[in-house]
């Protein structure tokens, strides 16, 4: 096995926040499960499943390279919470960090001549735009809202309904959830 590449590197440890952001998402959904907002919570709980899959398509890549794949321990998550609004804020603002790993995994495969680990990364740099304006939305959503939560469980039956898997997604190890 050659000597790891900066890309590799870095996509190994976007597994480790890939999961954390799963587990991020998980508390976020139970702490709204416990408030009674059932629309908000589902829909949190599928926001966990999806990025605990964007790590095991990772994993995937790896193996299917030829790469050394281990899953890694995550980082801390919080779970308590004073609004709905902090809820939601955070999960904007850990997309948009998420999107700024994306781009710099996509620049590194790119500097280093790697255009499978480039090719890989565009499907995730796509996916990454709709995660933002979803949760950009829905902030805006809240915010509107204020304190009747029930316009904002509405706008998530009404408007976040899950969406077909993407026929164009990468596999997962162990298959997607």
């Amino acid at each position: 096995m050659t000597d790891e590449t900066k890309y590799q590197k870095l996509l190994r440890e976007q597994i480790r926040n890939e999961f954390t952001s799963s587990q991020q998402y998980t508390a976020v959904a139970v702490w709204l499960d416990d408030a009674d907002l059932p629309q908000l919570a589902a829909h949190f709980y599928a926001q966990a499943v999806e990025e605990r899959n964007h790590a095991m398509m990772m994993v995937q890549y790896l193996l299917d390279n030829d790469l050394k794949a281990t899953i890694p321990g995550i980082g801390d998550v919080q779970t308590e919470f004073e609004s709905v609004e902090e809820v939601v804020q955070l999960a904007l603002t850990q997309e948009k960090q998420v999107t700024e790993q994306i781009v710099t995994l996509a620049r590194t495969a790119r500097d280093e001549g790697d255009y499978r680990g480039e090719q890989f990364m565009q499907w995730f740099l796509k996916e990454q735009v709709e995660e933002e304006s979803s949760m950009t939305t829905l902030l805006t959503i809240v915010r509107r809202a204020g304190d009747d939560l029930f316009h904002v469980e509405d706008f998530v039956a009404r408007e976040m309904a899950p969406e077909a898997a993407d026929p164009t997604a990468p596999k997962a190890a162990g298959g997607a959830l």
